[in-house]
């Protein structure tokens, strides 16, 4: 993508088995055209349909139209700003549980603690699971199901063409897996309807009372498909994008040094009021999160032409911001290749210049759960860890699935704090 910007400049086309021409954006003008264009005429759902065998038909990413307006309508109260504060306590002790376990003085892999962690968080937060039997079944269904972004054939399960349902094929067990997953999701929905939802504060019980404007509630189906991309959205991503910040974090060592000062002047209080006012860890959050987005870039396929700048995008095409390339733009973000969290202290963020949760109507809904999700996991790690890296940075950057990821999954030494 660099050297493509760099050759042909901010806006350029590329075509991509799949998708058909793609015109690629980095400027802050014409991603706003984008993000407040026509929804009729500027279509997220048709570029997501690679993500329909796992997330299903009803999920919110595929949907389109009134459909989509409907589920994002439903979804977004549960995810309002204030009542990320309800999780906090929930999110520091599923941190605290997995640090008990965490390596001692020797190099170990970040990832799969961090996709613990998330994962715990979503099972408890959003699938309202508390029974530790039943934590423990739905975890081992979906982590056997995930294992999909770790395989070198996951490609298979992205191309129509290539998903033959034979028995020892990738995308046989891939439907099989899916199918014990699919079985202990529609369980929990029955357990939670028979059970009420009176005095739960969970996402699913939010959902589940929740109505449109012409009284209907979703159906067990799109509960599901809401659910499994709750789940697609908020695990692999919240925990690779930890896992970037503290290898940016522990590969600047003047960043490090402030952000435990910060910390420690917190001593044990990592309220969501006292979190609030760490401005310099919701700094490196932002600065991490411009500088190694998870997902490098979103798209809206076009139904009718739509001009950019000096160009005419005809119907058909896939208009693609892309997040990487907006983000290392040196006209928006000053020696855009360095580590400064300091560029986001005090200043008001531009939506059309950092996009890493993406923009628009099709902004991603959890936006404010992940930003609040990584200070607590952060700040309890920080107070408990003293952390170093175990690995050369910076470190190289490797596709899992849809998602860059750090190589070798951010190796680090923890030593605990007394």
């Amino acid at each position: 993508m660099r050297y493509c910007r760099a050759r042909y400049g901010s806006t350029f086309a590329l075509r991509i088995a799949g998708l058909g021409t793609v015109v690629l954006l980095s400027d802050p003008d014409s991603i706003k055209k984008v993000f407040t264009g026509s929804a009729e005429h500027l279509r997220a759902g048709e570029v997501n349909a690679v993500l329909e065998p796992i997330v299903g038909t009803n999920s919110v990413l595929l949907l389109d139209g009134a459909r989509h307006l409907r589920h994002r309508r439903l979804l977004l109260p549960p995810f309002h700003g204030e009542r990320m504060k309800l999780y906090a306590e929930q999110m520091r002790e599923v941190t605290e549980r997995s640090l008990a376990r965490w390596p001692r003085d020797e190099p170990f892999p970040l990832r799969p603690y961090t996709q613990d962690i998330t994962l715990e968080i979503i099972l408890r937060t959003v699938f309202g699971v508390d029974q530790e039997h039943e934590v423990s079944e739905l975890r081992g269904r979906l982590e056997r199901l995930l294992t999909i972004a770790d395989s070198p054939l996951a490609v298979i399960g992205l191309i129509p063409a290539l998903r033959r349902d034979l028995p020892l094929s990738p995308w046989g067990r891939f439907l099989r897996d899916r199918a014990r997953a699919d079985e202990e999701i529609y369980a929990v929905i029955e357990r939670r309807r028979r059970a009420g939802i009176e005095g739960r504060d969970d996402i699913l019980s939010m959902l589940l009372d929740a109505v449109d404007e012409d009284g209907a509630h979703l159906d067990d189906a799109e509960l599901r498909d809401e659910l499994m991309t709750l789940l697609v959205a908020g695990h692999e991503t919240t925990a690779t994008a930890l896992c970037w910040a503290f290898e940016r974090i522990l590969a600047t060592p003047r960043v490090l040094a402030r952000l435990l000062g910060e910390v420690g002047e917190a001593g044990e209080d990592f309220s969501p009021e006292r979190l609030a006012r760490m401005p310099y860890l919701d700094a490196t959050i932002h600065e991490a999160l411009r500088l190694r987005p998870v997902i490098p870039l979103v798209g809206r396929r076009l139904h009718a032409p739509l001009g950019l700048a000096h160009f005419e995008i005809p119907e058909g095409w896939v208009v693609s911001p892309s997040i990487y390339l907006t983000h290392m733009n040196p006209t928006l973000y000053e020696r855009p290749e360095e580590f400064r969290p300091e560029r986001f202290l005090d200043k008001r963020i531009d939506p059309y210049a950092w996009l890493p949760f993406g923009g628009g109507v099709r902004r991603c809904l959890g936006m404010a759960f992940a930003l609040f999700e990584m200070k607590v996991v952060m700040a309890t790690i920080l107070s408990r860890q003293r952390l170093s890296l175990a690995q050369r940075a910076p470190v190289a950057t490797v596709r899992r699935a849809i998602t860059f990821s750090p190589r070798g999954g951010t190796r680090v030494r923890a030593t605990p704090v007394r």
